[in-house]
């Protein structure tokens, strides 16, 4: 699939593998639903993921209840938007696109890293849009203040700098290391969606990582307290190669374990909080290392939002 800037207002979705475009505020984002009954699961990905990067787990819950994935504006198969946006945007964008869809409320939001920010934010906001929260090694706005100065310097650099487009060289290598990640995706799924990782995914992931430590920071700190909403915040301990590549292991080893107290501080902050850790998975995917523990979270959560 051809690069698509992020920023260019000119450029046009392409007709997503799987899912519908839905019209939302001038641009169409894309949306997939599978099986019935609420509360309805709705995925939020993970900066330089996609919905579809969730499409194993969609696909298990879906056997359960009614379950969303989706793409933010400008990520994916949706349409362009200028990068990096607040958290006010990309979940008000959010609540408009399931109403669009018909997928009534409220939601057990399942909110992975970055997107694990603007499930928090989006039940700060709208607490009567939601019925639990499940953080996967979610983004919290205390760890670059508390994380290692080398980290710090890390991100501060990364933000600065214009990243070239990969080498042939390094994009076959990357293929080579995905195929094995998408290997049960059908056909029609999984060759479209390694190629926009390759070409695309990326770059939108770096774009809207620009401003997590300043503008959605800022927007946790000053929003309302979380309801009083079940919720499941698991930490992903294990092997993660893109950390592993960024930070020596000194360095990665105390930004665990920051992390590890932010998050257990995070499940403290509402009554029905509980805190699971992962040692087997990694940041990145954990929701494909470890589909078990996952699926369990999603379970247990529903069955609160029955009682």
């Amino acid at each position: 699939m051809p690069h698509r800037s992020p920023a260019d207002p000119q450029a046009i979705a392409p007709a997503p593998p799987l899912g519908r475009l839905f019209d939302v505020a001038g641009r169409r984002l894309m949306l997939h639903r599978s099986g019935h009954g609420g509360p309805a699961v709705v995925f939020l990905p993970g900066a330089g993921l996609v919905g579809l990067d969730y499409l194993n787990m969609h696909h298990r819950v879906a056997e359960l209840a009614t379950s969303v994935i989706y793409d933010r504006a400008g990520t994916g198969w949706s349409e362009a938007a200028e990068l990096p946006r607040t958290a006010a945007e990309v979940t008000d964008e959010l609540l408009e696109l399931l109403r669009a869809a018909e997928v009534p409320g409220p939601y057990l939001l399942v909110g992975h890293s970055l997107g694990g920010a603007y499930a928090r934010h989006l039940t700060q906001r709208h607490p009567e849009e939601v019925v639990g929260l499940l953080l996967l090694d979610p983004f919290h706005e205390d760890l670059h203040a508390r994380g290692p100065q080398e980290a710090r310097d890390k991100l501060k650099e990364m933000a600065s700098q214009q990243v070239p487009e990969p080498t042939e060289e390094q994009i076959q290598l990357s293929r080579s290391q995905m195929a094995p990640l998408f290997a049960s995706w059908p056909d029609s799924v999984r060759e479209p969606l390694i190629e926009h990782h390759l070409h695309s995914a990326w770059r939108a992931g770096l774009d809207e990582s620009k401003n997590i430590y300043d503008h959605v920071a800022d927007e946790l700190r000053h929003a309302p307290a979380l309801p009083d909403v079940p919720m499941i915040v698991l930490t992903a301990l294990g092997h993660d190669a893109t950390q592993a590549h960024l930070w020596p292991e000194p360095v990665l080893r105390e930004i665990h374990r920051i992390t590890h107290a932010l998050h257990a501080q995070l499940a403290t902050s509402v009554p029905r909080g509980e805190h699971r850790v992962l040692h087997d998975a990694g940041h990145g995917f954990l929701h494909e290392e470890r589909p078990d523990a996952v699926l369990q979270a999603i379970t247990d959560l529903l069955r609160q939002a029955d009682r």
